[in-house]
């Protein structure tokens, strides 16, 4: 069976955030935390705290190969150490789906958090994927802070190691999967666009959201911001955009931090 376009959730983490919901995305009104309660019951902690996952995705290629999307939080001593709770288990989570770290050709990474780009190295400090590009906006390296611990984690290794692709705009990865910036959340975000859908029916186009999603408050009201965007106007442009496409698509949003996978994006 060819299962070129296959989208698997690879679960990193759960755990939760060092600030409850209602801090992070101010703004939003009672009908929207309402309805993002129904939308996504499990990212309710106990007095308010906000319990979330952390997700990556891999898309399935011709010949056993795959692009991984999002490299999780990472080992023990990662930059993620400070907040996130490591180590993540996404090394268990590829074995489970039966994908060595060999068979990863290409890992494209929404953006250079670190809850994002922990596993590009293991926990001896060599590449985790040996054989893959590392895809990321240009934008997104010439806005990081070379002080920022990503910096030496992600960004220098790959470079050394002939690894780090930087792409500009929309860039057409594979036949059926393309890179889409989606700026806001950080300068160079990005979000990728998987095609499944065949005429005739059978499975859906899957839009990774990265995080132009975070919470389902922003599913239930997309003008709501979170507090750690870069620019909460271009990120709102970002989601509100990104849900559009999908809708039109009939896409399914996938999440990285919604405690649901995949999302309908008028939920």
């Amino acid at each position: 069976m060819d299962r070129r376009g296959r989208v698997v959730a690879l679960l990193d983490a759960s755990g939760t955030f060092f600030e409850p919901a209602r801090t992070a995305f101010p703004g939003a009104d009672p009908a929207a935390w309402a309805r993002a309660a129904r939308l996504d019951p499990g990212a309710a902690g106990p007095d308010g705290s906000w319990r979330l996952d952390f997700r990556c995705f891999a898309v399935a290629g011709p010949g056993g190969r795959w692009v991984l999307i999002d490299a999780g939080i990472g080992p023990a001593h990662g930059p993620a150490a400070g907040w996130a709770p490591v180590p993540g288990r996404l090394p268990a989570a590829l074995a489970e789906a039966g994908i060595g770290p060999a068979d990863v050709e290409a890992v494209v990474l929404t953006h250079l958090h670190e809850d994002h780009t922990g596993w590009t190295r293991d926990a001896t400090g060599r590449p985790f994927f040996p054989a893959a590009r590392h895809l990321v906006q240009s934008a997104e390296v010439a806005a990081l802070d070379r002080a920022d611990p990503v910096w030496e984690w992600v960004v220098a290794p790959l470079r050394a190691a002939g690894q780090l692709h930087e792409v500009t705009g929309v860039h057409r990865l594979a036949p059926g999967l393309t890179l889409l910036p989606t700026p806001g959340h950080t300068p160079g975000h990005q979000s990728v666009l998987v095609e499944q859908s065949a005429p005739g029916g059978g499975a859906r186009d899957v839009l990774v959201t990265g995080d132009v999603l975070v919470h389902a408050v922003q599913l239930a009201d997309p003008a709501v911001p979170y507090s750690h965007e870069r620019d909460p106007a271009a990120a709102r442009a970002s989601r509100e955009a990104l849900f559009a496409e999908a809708a039109g698509r009939g896409a399914l949003l996938a999440t990285a931090h919604l405690t649901r996978a995949f999302v309908e994006p008028s939920a």
